[in-house]
Protein backbone atom coordinates (compact mmCIF):
# COMPACT_ATOMS: atom_id res chain seq x y z
CA UNK A 1 0.00 0.00 0.00
CA UNK A 2 2.50 2.29 1.17
CA UNK A 3 4.70 1.47 -2.14
CA UNK A 4 1.84 1.95 -4.24
CA UNK A 5 1.23 5.59 -2.79
CA UNK A 6 5.16 6.22 -3.24
CA UNK A 7 4.51 4.82 -6.71
CA UNK A 8 1.30 7.46 -7.62
CA UNK A 9 3.37 10.58 -5.83
CA UNK A 10 6.45 10.38 -8.26
CA UNK A 11 4.26 10.05 -11.08
CA UNK A 12 2.71 12.70 -9.98
CA UNK A 13 5.89 14.62 -9.28
CA UNK A 14 7.07 13.78 -12.63
CA UNK A 15 4.32 14.97 -14.28
CA UNK A 16 3.89 18.14 -12.81
CA UNK A 17 7.47 19.25 -13.32
CA UNK A 18 7.03 18.76 -17.24
CA UNK A 19 4.29 21.64 -17.38
CA UNK A 20 4.65 24.94 -16.86
CA UNK A 21 1.18 25.46 -15.38
CA UNK A 22 1.68 22.55 -12.87
CA UNK A 23 5.31 23.14 -11.38
CA UNK A 24 5.06 27.32 -11.08
CA UNK A 25 2.32 26.27 -8.53
CA UNK A 26 3.64 23.99 -6.89
CA UNK A 27 7.28 25.95 -6.87
CA UNK A 28 5.19 28.63 -5.04
CA UNK A 29 3.40 26.63 -2.54
CA UNK A 30 7.08 24.98 -1.76
CA UNK A 31 9.17 28.29 -1.49
CA UNK A 32 6.21 29.76 0.52
CA UNK A 33 6.26 26.72 3.19
CA UNK A 34 10.66 26.81 3.11
CA UNK A 35 10.48 30.90 3.65
CA UNK A 36 7.87 30.31 6.68
CA UNK A 37 6.17 33.31 4.79
CA UNK A 38 2.88 32.24 6.74
CA UNK A 39 4.97 33.53 10.03
CA UNK A 40 5.69 36.37 8.18
CA UNK A 41 2.24 37.35 7.54
CA UNK A 42 0.68 36.71 10.80
CA UNK A 43 3.48 39.17 12.53
CA UNK A 44 2.67 41.90 9.53
CA UNK A 45 -1.36 40.85 10.35
CA UNK A 46 -0.08 41.56 14.01
CA UNK A 47 1.37 45.24 13.76
CA UNK A 48 -1.26 46.03 11.47
CA UNK A 49 -3.68 45.31 13.89
CA UNK A 50 -2.36 47.00 16.65
CA UNK A 51 -1.68 50.19 14.43
CA UNK A 52 -5.14 50.24 12.74
CA UNK A 53 -7.59 51.46 16.55
CA UNK A 54 -4.98 54.13 17.30
CA UNK A 55 -4.92 55.02 13.43
CA UNK A 56 -8.93 54.98 13.56
CA UNK A 57 -9.43 56.97 16.63
CA UNK A 58 -7.09 59.77 15.07
CA UNK A 59 -8.73 59.85 12.10
CA UNK A 60 -12.34 59.88 13.67
CA UNK A 61 -10.89 62.81 15.78
CA UNK A 62 -9.45 64.79 12.78
CA UNK A 63 -12.57 64.65 10.48
CA UNK A 64 -14.65 65.78 13.86
CA UNK A 65 -12.47 68.65 14.33
CA UNK A 66 -11.58 69.17 10.47
CA UNK A 67 -15.11 69.02 9.13
CA UNK A 68 -17.06 69.93 11.88
CA UNK A 69 -19.46 71.66 9.75
CA UNK A 70 -19.91 69.71 7.30
CA UNK A 71 -21.49 66.04 8.90
CA UNK A 72 -22.17 64.56 5.31
CA UNK A 73 -18.52 64.67 3.93
CA UNK A 74 -17.35 63.66 7.56
CA UNK A 75 -19.29 60.59 7.27
CA UNK A 76 -18.64 60.17 3.48
CA UNK A 77 -14.83 60.24 4.42
CA UNK A 78 -15.00 57.84 7.24
CA UNK A 79 -17.16 55.13 5.46
CA UNK A 80 -14.81 55.25 2.54
CA UNK A 81 -11.74 54.55 4.63
CA UNK A 82 -13.65 51.66 6.55
CA UNK A 83 -15.24 50.33 3.43
CA UNK A 84 -11.25 48.74 3.13
CA UNK A 85 -12.85 46.56 6.08
CA UNK A 86 -15.60 43.97 4.26
CA UNK A 87 -18.55 42.96 6.72
CA UNK A 88 -17.02 44.62 9.98
CA UNK A 89 -15.91 48.02 8.22
CA UNK A 90 -19.80 49.41 9.60
CA UNK A 91 -19.29 47.53 13.24
CA UNK A 92 -15.40 49.65 13.74
CA UNK A 93 -17.26 52.77 12.98
CA UNK A 94 -19.97 52.10 15.36
CA UNK A 95 -17.27 50.79 18.41
CA UNK A 96 -14.90 53.54 18.03
CA UNK A 97 -15.89 57.08 18.52
CA UNK A 98 -13.89 60.47 18.56
CA UNK A 99 -11.29 61.36 21.35
CA UNK A 100 -13.66 63.90 23.15
CA UNK A 101 -10.01 65.36 24.75
CA UNK A 102 -7.63 67.56 21.88
CA UNK A 103 -4.30 68.11 23.22
CA UNK A 104 -2.31 65.15 25.30
CA UNK A 105 -5.25 62.74 24.04
CA UNK A 106 -4.53 63.12 20.24
CA UNK A 107 -0.89 63.15 20.77
CA UNK A 108 -0.95 60.11 22.55
CA UNK A 109 -3.18 58.87 19.90
CA UNK A 110 -0.79 60.02 17.05
CA UNK A 111 1.95 58.53 19.09
CA UNK A 112 0.41 55.18 19.31
CA UNK A 113 -0.39 55.82 15.68
CA UNK A 114 3.32 56.15 14.77
CA UNK A 115 4.92 53.02 16.49
CA UNK A 116 2.21 50.73 15.61
CA UNK A 117 2.70 52.13 11.49
CA UNK A 118 6.38 51.87 11.97
CA UNK A 119 6.21 48.48 13.17
CA UNK A 120 3.76 47.22 10.27
CA UNK A 121 6.47 48.91 7.62
CA UNK A 122 9.58 47.18 9.48
CA UNK A 123 7.76 43.93 9.40
CA UNK A 124 7.40 44.18 5.74
CA UNK A 125 10.51 45.04 4.94
CA UNK A 126 11.88 42.09 6.81
CA UNK A 127 9.13 39.72 5.34
CA UNK A 128 9.64 41.06 1.22
CA UNK A 129 13.71 40.55 1.53
CA UNK A 130 13.10 37.73 2.89
CA UNK A 131 11.03 36.04 0.43
CA UNK A 132 13.46 38.08 -2.15
CA UNK A 133 16.13 36.33 -0.24
CA UNK A 134 18.28 38.70 0.15
CA UNK A 135 21.33 38.22 2.08
CA UNK A 136 20.80 39.76 5.93
CA UNK A 137 24.19 41.80 5.35
CA UNK A 138 23.04 43.18 1.97
CA UNK A 139 19.44 44.47 3.32
CA UNK A 140 19.05 48.16 4.08
CA UNK A 141 20.60 49.31 7.99
CA UNK A 142 19.35 52.06 9.85
CA UNK A 143 18.60 54.46 9.28
CA UNK A 144 18.17 53.69 5.47
CA UNK A 145 15.80 50.84 6.89
CA UNK A 146 13.68 54.05 8.95
CA UNK A 147 13.64 56.37 6.02
CA UNK A 148 11.81 53.20 3.95
CA UNK A 149 9.69 52.33 7.07
CA UNK A 150 8.70 55.97 7.15
CA UNK A 151 7.60 56.20 3.26
CA UNK A 152 5.90 52.94 3.46
CA UNK A 153 3.93 54.60 6.11
CA UNK A 154 2.97 57.75 4.02
CA UNK A 155 2.61 55.03 0.52
CA UNK A 156 0.37 53.11 2.28
CA UNK A 157 -1.38 55.31 4.35
CA UNK A 158 -2.25 58.03 1.72
CA UNK A 159 -2.54 55.20 -0.96
CA UNK A 160 -5.25 53.59 0.35
CA UNK A 161 -6.76 57.09 0.82
CA UNK A 162 -5.92 58.16 -2.69
CA UNK A 163 -7.30 54.86 -4.44
CA UNK A 164 -10.64 55.26 -2.63
CA UNK A 165 -11.03 59.07 -3.79
CA UNK A 166 -10.25 58.03 -7.43
CA UNK A 167 -12.47 54.97 -6.78
CA UNK A 168 -14.92 57.47 -6.17
CA UNK A 169 -14.85 59.97 -8.52
CA UNK A 170 -14.31 57.10 -11.00
CA UNK A 171 -18.31 56.12 -9.54
CA UNK A 172 -19.03 59.72 -10.10
CA UNK A 173 -18.95 58.91 -14.05
CA UNK A 174 -22.22 57.17 -13.56
CA UNK A 175 -23.53 60.91 -14.14
CA UNK A 176 -22.58 60.41 -17.77
CA UNK A 177 -22.07 56.36 -18.55
CA UNK A 178 -24.53 54.17 -16.82
CA UNK A 179 -24.91 50.60 -15.75
CA UNK A 180 -21.42 48.65 -17.34
CA UNK A 181 -19.85 51.80 -18.45
CA UNK A 182 -19.70 53.40 -14.86
CA UNK A 183 -18.60 50.02 -13.19
CA UNK A 184 -16.12 49.21 -15.62
CA UNK A 185 -14.30 52.65 -15.45
CA UNK A 186 -14.33 52.33 -11.30
CA UNK A 187 -12.41 49.08 -12.27
CA UNK A 188 -10.21 50.08 -14.27
CA UNK A 189 -9.32 53.20 -12.30
CA UNK A 190 -8.82 51.88 -9.23
CA UNK A 191 -7.01 48.67 -10.46
CA UNK A 192 -4.37 51.20 -11.97
CA UNK A 193 -4.31 52.89 -8.42
CA UNK A 194 -3.82 49.80 -6.71
CA UNK A 195 -1.32 48.51 -9.36
CA UNK A 196 0.80 52.09 -8.88
CA UNK A 197 0.31 51.93 -5.14
CA UNK A 198 1.79 48.20 -4.50
CA UNK A 199 4.31 48.57 -7.29
CA UNK A 200 5.89 51.71 -4.84
CA UNK A 201 5.24 49.80 -1.93
CA UNK A 202 7.32 46.84 -3.06
CA UNK A 203 10.49 49.35 -4.25
CA UNK A 204 10.22 50.67 -0.82
CA UNK A 205 10.52 47.29 0.96
CA UNK A 206 12.58 45.62 -1.09
CA UNK A 207 16.57 46.22 -1.39
CA UNK A 208 17.87 48.20 -4.10
CA UNK A 209 19.22 45.30 -5.74
CA UNK A 210 16.22 44.40 -7.07
CA UNK A 211 14.98 46.20 -10.10
CA UNK A 212 11.38 48.26 -10.38
CA UNK A 213 10.94 45.94 -13.69
CA UNK A 214 11.59 42.95 -11.32
CA UNK A 215 8.67 44.11 -8.81
CA UNK A 216 6.35 44.98 -11.53
CA UNK A 217 4.47 41.44 -11.91
CA UNK A 218 4.48 40.87 -8.09
CA UNK A 219 2.52 44.98 -7.76
CA UNK A 220 -0.18 43.69 -10.68
CA UNK A 221 -0.52 39.83 -9.12
CA UNK A 222 -1.15 42.06 -5.60
CA UNK A 223 -3.32 44.65 -7.08
CA UNK A 224 -5.83 41.94 -8.50
CA UNK A 225 -5.65 40.02 -5.35
CA UNK A 226 -6.72 43.14 -3.53
CA UNK A 227 -9.33 44.07 -5.97
CA UNK A 228 -11.33 40.67 -5.77
CA UNK A 229 -10.50 40.64 -1.68
CA UNK A 230 -12.51 43.87 -1.85
CA UNK A 231 -15.24 42.28 -3.69
CA UNK A 232 -15.41 38.58 -2.23
CA UNK A 233 -13.44 39.08 0.75
CA UNK A 234 -16.54 40.04 2.92
CA UNK A 235 -17.90 36.71 2.48
CA UNK A 236 -14.68 35.09 4.21
CA UNK A 237 -14.77 37.77 7.05
CA UNK A 238 -18.72 36.44 7.23
CA UNK A 239 -17.69 33.24 7.16
CA UNK A 240 -15.03 33.76 10.36
CA UNK A 241 -17.82 36.15 12.37
CA UNK A 242 -20.64 33.11 11.74
CA UNK A 243 -18.44 30.63 14.17
CA UNK A 244 -17.96 33.60 16.92
CA UNK A 245 -20.85 33.25 19.57
CA UNK A 246 -23.44 36.30 19.67
CA UNK A 247 -22.09 36.89 23.25
CA UNK A 248 -18.75 37.36 22.24
CA UNK A 249 -19.82 41.29 20.93
CA UNK A 250 -17.15 43.44 20.62
CA UNK A 251 -14.93 40.43 20.55
CA UNK A 252 -15.94 39.19 17.52
CA UNK A 253 -14.90 42.33 15.33
CA UNK A 254 -11.47 41.59 16.91
CA UNK A 255 -11.62 38.17 15.41
CA UNK A 256 -13.19 38.97 12.02
CA UNK A 257 -10.35 42.33 11.76
CA UNK A 258 -7.47 39.73 13.07
CA UNK A 259 -9.01 37.42 10.11
CA UNK A 260 -9.09 39.86 6.92
CA UNK A 261 -5.23 41.38 7.95
CA UNK A 262 -3.87 38.22 8.16
CA UNK A 263 -5.55 37.24 4.84
CA UNK A 264 -4.36 40.30 2.86
CA UNK A 265 -0.56 39.71 4.67
CA UNK A 266 -0.90 36.04 3.71
CA UNK A 267 -2.11 36.39 -0.14
CA UNK A 268 0.14 39.84 -0.88
CA UNK A 269 2.82 37.74 -0.06
CA UNK A 270 2.04 34.70 -2.39
CA UNK A 271 2.09 37.52 -4.93
CA UNK A 272 5.80 38.28 -3.74
CA UNK A 273 6.30 34.06 -3.82
CA UNK A 274 5.12 33.86 -7.52
CA UNK A 275 7.16 36.85 -8.64
CA UNK A 276 10.58 35.74 -7.06
CA UNK A 277 9.74 32.12 -8.38
CA UNK A 278 9.32 33.80 -11.93
CA UNK A 279 12.24 36.07 -11.60
CA UNK A 280 14.78 33.40 -10.56
CA UNK A 281 12.83 30.51 -12.44
CA UNK A 282 13.10 28.44 -9.97
CA UNK A 283 10.74 25.86 -10.82
CA UNK A 284 9.91 23.01 -11.49
CA UNK A 285 10.92 21.19 -7.98
CA UNK A 286 10.30 17.85 -6.34
CA UNK A 287 7.48 17.20 -4.47
CA UNK A 288 8.64 13.89 -3.69
CA UNK A 289 12.32 13.91 -3.55
CA UNK A 290 15.26 12.37 -3.56
CA UNK A 291 16.40 12.78 -6.60
CA UNK A 292 16.29 16.82 -6.35
CA UNK A 293 15.98 19.11 -9.07
CA UNK A 294 18.27 21.83 -10.71
CA UNK A 295 15.93 24.32 -9.12
CA UNK A 296 15.45 22.69 -5.76
CA UNK A 297 19.34 23.16 -5.34
CA UNK A 298 19.65 26.63 -6.60
CA UNK A 299 16.85 27.63 -4.27
CA UNK A 300 19.13 25.79 -1.01
CA UNK A 301 21.76 27.86 -2.44
CA UNK A 302 19.95 31.22 -2.17
CA UNK A 303 18.49 29.97 1.23
CA UNK A 304 21.67 29.66 2.94
CA UNK A 305 22.83 32.78 1.10
CA UNK A 306 19.81 34.38 2.64
CA UNK A 307 21.39 33.80 6.34
CA UNK A 308 24.82 35.47 5.28
CA UNK A 309 25.17 37.88 8.10
CA UNK A 310 29.07 39.27 7.68
CA UNK A 311 30.86 40.17 4.42
CA UNK A 312 33.30 37.86 5.43
CA UNK A 313 31.25 35.03 5.79
CA UNK A 314 31.17 33.99 1.87
CA UNK A 315 34.65 34.71 1.56
CA UNK A 316 35.33 31.86 4.33
CA UNK A 317 32.82 29.69 2.89
CA UNK A 318 35.18 29.63 -0.55
CA UNK A 319 38.18 28.96 1.27
CA UNK A 320 36.67 26.38 3.36
CA UNK A 321 35.61 24.87 -0.34
CA UNK A 322 38.57 25.16 -1.95
CA UNK A 323 40.79 23.67 0.99
CA UNK A 324 38.27 20.48 0.42
CA UNK A 325 37.04 20.12 -3.18
CA UNK A 326 39.91 22.08 -4.63
CA UNK A 327 39.46 25.12 -7.30
CA UNK A 328 38.12 22.92 -9.58
CA UNK A 329 34.45 22.94 -8.70
CA UNK A 330 34.51 26.60 -7.42
CA UNK A 331 32.49 27.94 -10.08
CA UNK A 332 29.41 25.45 -9.48
CA UNK A 333 29.40 25.74 -5.68
CA UNK A 334 28.44 29.40 -5.88
CA UNK A 335 25.17 30.67 -5.19
CA UNK A 336 23.18 32.10 -8.02
CA UNK A 337 22.36 36.01 -8.16
CA UNK A 338 19.33 37.60 -8.94
CA UNK A 339 19.17 38.51 -12.61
Amino acid sequence: MAMNIKTALRAADAVQQRHAGLAVPVAVWKKFGDDQAGNLAALVAYYAFVAIFPLLLVLITVLDIVLKSHPALRKSLLNSALAQYPVIGPQLAHNIGPLHQTGLALVVGLLGTFIGARSVATAMQTALNSVWEIPIVRRPGFPWSWLRSFGLMLVIGLGLIGTTVLSGIASGAGRVLTGFGASLAALVVSLAANIGLFWLAFRLGTASEIGWRQLRLGAVIGAVIWQVLQAVGGYFVAHQLAHASPSYGTFAVVLGLIAWLYLVAELTLYAVEINVVTAYRLWPRSIAPPPYTEQDRRAFQLYAQAQQRRKEERKEERMEKDAVAGDTGGENDRAPTPN
